[in-house]
């Protein structure tokens, strides 16, 4: 009897101790909440690739008691086996069939990052055919730096939408304030950083085997990416775009000009550095770019210090090779996010054909990586910056280090706020 009664007196004690354990109590209260993810764009690209597996970490870094549904658009070329492997619990919608199901059975839906609300139209559907809430998570906008094919793209019908979400985090600060601008008024509209910076996906036997097959020592190279001011999809047959003029013409112009400030820093760096260098892609157009012109124009004693990869690569080996150099530097935006993820320096080239993007590296501490390849000053700066980050790597690595604590917390941050939101 002493012993029933004692049990029945620490009852109440050790179910509050239970209850104040986040999963425990979720399992014996709250039914388990379900998150419809629009995420997956395409697979021709490392960093649109990143998107998906990065928000996903987040996801179940900081929300673990949650279920996922990923709605993707892409996940061929090995990136739906890709995913499986990391994120075994994710359940992957395919047909129309599975994905009407989702709208019953899903309790939110989360826009991944992006170049822009990627998804409007599917985010449009689910509000008008659940009513249930959605949040934004890493986006740019259109039309922030206008252009001739971005000037209004933004429009009323975009604006209206955001304006229902229940949070958007921006992924660069000039997004956020042409937002404020063009009168979008979600309660929550804050800097959050592109989700790619946190992927962790690793495939280091294949980074290591083509490193040793060609002579790049782990942190003695740095890699370097190139770019067109236009993605020549028409040149990708799994796409089945169309040949743009404007486009092609564009980057005609502005290539050369766009390149010889890399080729520069690269025999800067051969030269004057015993680092070696390594020229690789982002999507699978720059594999040819970076031959024709990168690589071929270099002189013979550069060139005999400088490796041409000639062929894709997906998000897990391009991650572990950049893990393993001291640096990269170029004209793209998703590796150096990844590296800085991953705590390897970065430096960034941009122009307003690729969005605001560029910004958050200002954002998150990085202001004098970023350089605006339409400013002769700040092309000026360019092979400087890289020379000193191959002479001293101790140096930019703790400079890497500090953004990616800034990033990290506010990963935190706002993680904090999709679970806050979603307990609503």
């Amino acid at each position: 009897m002493q012993n029933r009664r004692s049990f029945l007196q620490q009852t109440p004690a050790l179910i509050g101790l239970l209850m104040s354990i986040p999963s425990l109590a979720n399992a014996a209260g709250a039914a388990k909440k379900t998150i419809l993810l629009r995420s997956a764009w395409q697979t021709v690209n490392i960093g649109d690739i990143g998107h998906t597996p990065g928000i996903l970490t987040l996801l179940e870094r900081y929300l673990p008691d949650v279920t996922i549904q990923l709605w993707p658009s892409d996940i061929g070329n090995g990136v739906e086996e890709l995913l499986q492997k990391r994120f075994p619990k994710v359940i992957i919608l395919k047909g129309p069939e599975k994905i009407s199901a989702a709208f019953n059975d899903c309790d939110f839906l989360l826009h991944s990052s992006g170049s822009s609300l990627v998804a409007r139209k599917d985010v449009d559907r689910w509000h008008r055919e659940t009513g249930k809430p959605f949040g934004i998570y890493g986006i740019s906008l259109h039309g922030v730096f206008p252009t001739p094919l971005a000037s209004n793209a933004t429009s009323a019908a975009e604006v209206e939408l955001i304006s229902k979400a229940q949070f958007i985090f921006f992924r660069d600060s000039a997004s956020l304030k042409f937002a404020k601008e063009k009168g979008i008024t979600c309660p929550i509209m804050e800097y959050g950083p592109d989700a790619a910076f946190a992927v962790d996906l690793r495939d280091d036997a294949s980074a290591e085997a083509f490193l040793k097959a060609h002579q790049l020592e782990t942190g003695k190279f740095m890699c370097v990416i190139p770019r067109l001011r236009y993605t020549p999809y028409w040149k990708i047959p799994a796409k089945k775009a169309a040949f743009d003029e404007f486009k092609h013409t564009r980057n005609e112009e502005m290539k050369e000009h766009d390149h010889a400030v890399l080729r520069e820093a690269i025999s800067a760096v051969v030269r004057q550095t015993p680092m070696k260098i390594l020229i690789c892609p982002e999507d699978e157009t720059q594999v040819a770019i970076g031959k024709e012109m990168l690589y071929d124009p270099l002189p013979a004693d550069v060139k005999a210090k400088v490796v041409w990869r000639d062929r894709y690569w997906l998000t897990g080996e391009a991650i572990s090779t950049y893990m393993r150099s001291a640096g990269l530097f170029g004209l793209e935006m998703h590796s150096p996010i990844m590296c800085v993820g991953n705590g390897v320096p970065a430096i960034v080239c941009r122009f307003d054909e690729q969005t605001s993007k560029g910004i958050m590296w200002r954002d998150i501490g990085l202001g004098d990586w970023l350089f605006d390849m339409d400013k002769p000053e700040e092309v000026a700066r360019i092979v400087p910056t890289v020379l000193a980050m191959a002479k001293d790597p101790k140096t930019a690595k703790a400079k890497a280090a500090k953004a990616r604590s800034f990033v990290e917390k506010r990963q935190r941050e706002t993680m904090a706020i999709v679970g806050k939101t979603l307990a609503v």
